[in-house]
């Protein structure tokens, strides 16, 4: 936790809001998608999908595959903790629903699908939208899955399997978007990276969640940004954006996106 508050005023000393952005693809990301103040109707179901967790008292086994949470140590945990502790914040889940909305990705994939909150976000933003969402945690899918269908998030695929295999199994796709939200340890991270990396076309994203989670993290947030593949990043620091369009100069970007907060930076 002392990493993370130390970087975050490193941070904060180093990021612009859209008045230091001079790329006019970033700019419009910036002023429509992250900064956009405009009330969605959606964000009802959003904020009540979270609610319902907060609520449910079901306890779970739970089984680490990452690195654990930094908060939760018990292995039999209760969903409402796991939903306050571990989730997907509302502010989080509000701005990947504004940029599924914007950018309107047709396939999705996910690393930690953990109580759904963020593939609940993703159908909503693009409810056309084929997302498929990986869970390591068998209890943990199993219910998602429940809880998903209760709230009608169609064409979502849960696959309950250790990252490494399951997504050899998938790097034949292509994806428009994969939302990292794992193991959040360095040499994972780097190597689901570099194996879906041959799914990327010019217009996909990779989003990397807490890049600022341990050192591990952010070493690994510094090698993906030098890759050559690699154009435009955004670190916002509790998410890093990767874009690999061949047509812009490559280039970093450091953006104020949401007051930070702790909570969801604690997830395995």
């Amino acid at each position: 936790m002392f990493y993370q508050f130390v970087q975050y005023i490193k941070f904060i000393l180093k990021s612009t809001n859209q008045h230091g952005v001079h790329s006019p693809f970033v700019y419009h990301l910036v002023t429509k998608c992250f900064y956009d103040r405009t009330f969605y109707e959606n964000y009802k179901s959003i904020l009540n999908y979270k609610k319902t967790l907060l609520k449910n008292n079901t306890k779970l086994q739970i089984t680490d595959l990452g690195a654990g949470s930094q908060v939760m140590k018990q292995h039999e945990r209760r969903v409402s903790l796991i939903a306050k502790n571990a989730g997907t914040t509302n502010q989080r889940a509000k701005l990947l629903y504004r940029f599924i909305a914007n950018f309107k990705p047709k396939n999705i994939l996910e690393l930690g699908t953990s109580l759904g909150i963020a593939t609940h976000a993703m159908h909503l933003g693009n409810p056309k939208a084929n997302i498929t969402t990986i869970e390591g945690c068998i209890n943990t899918s199993t219910f998602s899955k429940e809880h998903l269908k209760n709230h009608h998030a169609k064409n979502t695929t849960i696959i309950n399997g250790n990252f490494n295999d399951e997504i050899k199994k998938l790097s034949a796709n292509h994806y428009d978007l994969i939302f990292f939200d794992g193991n959040h340890q360095k040499e994972a991270t780097l190597n689901y990276f570099k194996t879906l990396l041959q799914t990327a076309h010019n217009d996909s994203v990779f989003i990397f969640d807490d890049i600022y989670w341990s050192k591990g993290m952010t070493e690994a947030w510094a090698f993906i940004k030098q890759h050559p593949k690699v154009t435009i990043t955004i670190d916002t620091f509790f998410w890093g954006f990767v874009f690999f369009r061949k047509e812009q100069v490559k280039e970093h970007f450091v953006i104020r996106a949401l007051p930070f907060s702790f909570e969801g930076s604690t997830t395995n």
